[in-house]
């Protein structure tokens, strides 16, 4: 039945157009764009992923800043602490130099205090964009924002990467009488020196009576290459025999050395007295150091002097101590670096596979979305005709009337 009111035809063809123009739009919007997933529009459950996802590749961008930022600073700190080594490694030749009797300890002691100039300036430059982390002043540690971390319910957290600070200042160091020794060789304000003999050789260490500690006073006794060392709790300076503690911590420490043939005998008739008996077969050197808590970590420095034999021969105790505390601290801030190095790798490798995945969810597939525009292009071509071969349906009814 022909009808010139209802064109089934032309309605047909017009549907069918306007499909072929919507996706001939829907791909044109992609290849212009790049994307298949444009807007939520498109794809409301891909689009949110995909927005997720790009916000926490921009939070890794953020961090991996961060962590250049934390790498600079502790490889500024890292290269100071070596630095300060080898510095103190040349003060080391020059005490082991002033242990000789024929020589100029005057012009030794010259040469250390350059050194320890020199070692100050170096821990007062390692800065980076202010803040140092080698003088005592940055606290006891710092954190490099490290990671973004989201569960599984969509809760985000973030991680960081702890630096201990590392004091290789020599600040704040207080002499203190604490220390004296009684074997008549040498002795100092504040540490005492003496060889033990062989064959029973004895000496003593007192620990002042009258001495006033603090909490996180370090008491140390340095035994031929071996150290012992104690340090003075809140518990101690609140007791009536604080002396008394310390030498027997020291005692106990030094006991657990386990010197051949040295013994440590702490007589309670004696307050704060240690006496040192050497039953082995090799001279053993003595010495003893107080430093106090507040003193920076190579608070020491300030106390070596070697114009004298019996300070020369402390001050080649101390400076063991301190170069191990520098290489302990290059140590410490070189795996520090190497761990925010390491992280900074890892954030550079995510964020190119999250880049990756948003990338497999909204990118359009350039080769299908152009074979797709050609057979649209040709579809819309036939549906034009179509609708005109449909349009001219009615004229053909004039012709039952001629």
């Amino acid at each position: 039945m022909s009808s010139i009111l209802t064109n089934n035809s032309a309605m047909v063809a017009l549907q069918t157009l306007k499909t072929i123009n919507s996706g001939l739009s829907k791909t044109m919007e992609e290849v212009s764009t790049g994307k298949s997933v444009g807007s939520a529009r498109d794809n409301a459950a891909v689009w949110a992923i995909s927005k997720v996802m790009e916000a926490d590749v921009a939070g890794f961008g953020a961090i991996s800043e961060s962590l250049s930022l934390g790498s600079s600073t502790v490889s500024v700190a890292r290269q100071a602490a070596e630095t300060v080594t080898d510095l103190l490694t040349q003060m080391k030749e020059k005490i082991v130099a002033a242990q000789e009797d024929n020589v100029d300890r005057d012009k030794i002691q010259t040469d250390v205090d350059a050194l320890v100039e020199q070692i100050e300036a170096v821990v007062s430059a390692a800065q980076f964009n202010g803040l140092n982390l080698v003088n005592g002043t940055a606290g006891a540690s710092i954190d490099v924002l490290a990671s973004l971390d989201r569960d599984s319910s969509g809760n985000v957290s973030v991680s960081n990467i702890s630096v201990d600070t590392q004091d290789l200042s020599t600040g704040n160091y207080t002499a203190s009488a604490v220390l004296t020794g009684s074997t008549g060789v040498s002795a100092t304000e504040d540490a005492a020196a003496f060889v033990l003999d062989t064959g029973g050789g004895t000496g003593d260490i007192v620990i002042a009576a009258g001495a006033s500690f603090a909490e996180g006073d370090s008491i140390s006794i340095t035994i031929g290459d071996q150290k012992a060392t104690y340090t003075v709790t809140a518990e101690d300076v609140a007791a009536t025999t604080t002396s008394d503690i310390v030498a027997v911590g020291l005692k106990s420490a030094v006991e657990a050395l386990g010197i051949d043939g040295l013994t440590v005998d702490y007589d309670s008739s004696t307050p704060g007295t240690l006496t040192f008996t050497n039953g082995g077969t090799v001279d053993l050197t003595v010495a003893a150091q107080y430093e106090n808590a507040g003193s920076g970590g190579l608070g020491l420095l300030s106390t070596v002097d070697v114009t004298t034999p019996a300070n020369a021969a402390t001050a080649l105790a101390n400076i063991e101590t301190m170069l191990q505390t520098s290489i302990d601290a290059a140590a410490a801030l070189g795996s520090a670096q190497q761990r925010i190095d390491t992280q900074a790798n890892f954030i550079s490798k995510l964020s190119d596979a999250l880049k990756a995945g948003i990338g497999s969810l909204v990118d359009a597939d350039m080769e299908e979305a152009s074979a797709r525009l050609t057979a649209l292009q040709t579809q819309q071509q036939l549906g034009i005709q179509s609708l005109s071969i449909a349009n001219q349906a009615p004229q053909n009814i004039l012709s039952l009337f001629r």
